[in-house]
């Protein structure tokens, strides 16, 4: 067996007398475990939740998640069913989607793309009565993004306002 270094002395090195940091290590450890757990009961976001609004002309649906973290890339996707039919299509979706969030993808592509009063518009066109159209946004939080948003959709038929989603993201670091 090889001799001891002379500048190591085994009392503290090894059998750690006179050192108090195994109970800050712990503390640590368990924080640690804390922050996991909470990561796996979704409580920091990404698993995507269902919500509804309709009228007698159609009923809107969006799945996509309330809580998201900085740098995640997540799906949104909106569901038109047209009770009627809906002529002229259009989503408007508040500035929230688009603030601190990248939009990667939008498919399928809109017939035309505008902003009203600052929100995005994404005019879809013609759905006969009794189908679906279906909406996906690829989305990316931005690392620097934290905090709430107003992600409120509303559909209309031309200018007539047939659906409203009220909804807030929440963006953790």
């Amino acid at each position: 067996m090889a001799d001891i270094p002379d500048q190591l002395v085994l009392k503290v090195a090894r059998d750690r007398e006179g050192k108090r940091d195994v109970t800050a290590r712990r503390i640590g450890l368990a924080a640690l475990v804390v922050v996991i757990g909470l990561g796996l009961l979704n409580l920091f976001g990404q698993r995507p939740s269902t919500t509804v609004a309709g009228s007698d002309a159609a009923r809107l649906e969006v799945y996509a998640p309330e809580r998201v973290r900085g740098g995640l890339f997540y799906e949104a996707r909106f569901r038109i069913d047209a009770v009627r039919e809906v002529r002229q299509a259009t989503l408007v979706l508040d500035s929230g989607w688009a603030e601190g969030i990248t939009i990667n993808t939008v498919e399928p592509a809109p017939i035309g793309e505008a902003s009203r009063d600052g929100r995005l518009a994404f005019e879809l066109g013609r759905i006969p009565a009794g189908q679906k159209h279906v909406f996906f946004l690829q989305l990316q939080v931005n690392p620097t993004n934290v905090g709430h948003r107003s992600q409120d959709v509303e559909l209309y038929d031309g200018d007539e306002l047939l659906a409203t989603i009220n909804r807030t993201i929440t963006v953790f670091p």
